[in-house]
């Protein structure tokens, strides 16, 4: 555990300190939405624009065990949710930008939609969501905080099927939340999961007991090693990843300078060419008037 951390037996509201593992890691955001159905389903009231008295039930379909290892490989940290039995909800964390998220999600999606059984109708397919916590822009240009996405006719924008939903939250792009985010609190849920102090959540996270039951199941798991193992490898898995990109970077941009100079080589070399053609040309001229001036010479020495 970090020395500036001052984590004690009471709880989150006498801690002090930077938050080792805040919700922005993504093995944290789901053992927090795991453990408290309050949490979870005060996020989804947010999220999906509905009451709380109007959500009965949130189940987990896809529950981890606390601190069991993972392999980023064959794991994925997504959180598939049945509300009120009638639809599915897909929460996924995400601060890296690997440059796939839009085919991501929607192979989530898709895969979460194909929920109709063998032998029933295709009308009985449940409505899906998937919702992703974004630390980066999606799109170039795009500085949308909360955006929604649907299958519907680009020329007349009527809606192809009401079942079929992405949801992208840009926390870095909080500055421009829209009135109806601020009425649903989204702007509120997102400094609580970027904050990077215990001070800095304590003063989100008093406003009401949804947000102080999150509180204390963040300072509940930075307080138990098994799972600070695997918020630590899982930032490990982020940085390694960062690195390798940022490498893949650098090594594109050395690729684009030797093309640019190899371009530049080839160019230089042409007009060598070009220039010995000349100079080969220039000689092959004087040695025709040389020639022709012995000629003449020859013929003034007769006359």
């Amino acid at each position: 555990m970090d020395k500036d951390i001052k984590l004690n037996n009471t709880d989150w509201r006498n801690a002090t300190g930077p938050i080792d593992y805040n919700m922005t890691n993504d093995y944290m955001f789901r053992m927090v939405l795991q453990s408290s159905k309050k949490v979870l389903k005060g996020l989804i009231s947010s999220m999906m624009h509905i009451p709380t008295n109007d959500i009965n039930s949130v189940e987990i379909l896809n529950p981890i065990e606390p601190g069991k290892s993972i392999d980023g490989k064959t794991h994925v940290l997504d959180i598939k949710v049945k509300l009120n039995d009638s639809s599915i909800i897909n929460l996924e964390m995400q601060v890296l930008n690997e440059h796939n998220w839009t085919n991501r999600s929607l192979c989530y999606l898709c895969r979460i939609f194909d929920n109709v059984q063998k032998g029933e109708d295709y009308n009985s397919a449940i409505k899906v969501t998937h919702i992703g916590f974004l630390d980066f822009d999606l799109f170039q240009n795009d500085n949308e905080f909360y955006s929604k996405y649907m299958l519907l006719n680009v020329k007349s924008h009527r809606i192809y099927n009401d079942k079929f939903c992405l949801n992208v939250l840009s926390l870095n792009r909080i500055e421009n939340a829209t009135d109806e985010d601020k009425k649903w609190d989204i702007d509120t849920w997102t400094k609580l999961f970027k904050a990077t102090t215990w001070e800095g959540l304590k003063m989100i996270a008093e406003k009401n007991d949804v947000y102080s039951e999150m509180a204390d199941s963040m300072y509940y798991q930075n307080s138990d090693e098994t799972i600070r193992d695997m918020c630590e490898a899982r930032r490990e898995a982020e940085f390694h990843e960062k690195y390798v990109q940022q490498r893949l970077k650098e090594l594109e941009e050395a690729k684009r300078e030797a093309e640019v100079h190899e371009k530049y080589v080839q160019q230089q070399l042409k007009e060598l060419e070009k220039l010995k053609q000349l100079t080969k040309d220039k000689d092959a001229t004087i040695q025709d008037l040389t020639s022709r001036i012995k000629e003449l010479e020859a013929q003034l020495k007769q006359n």
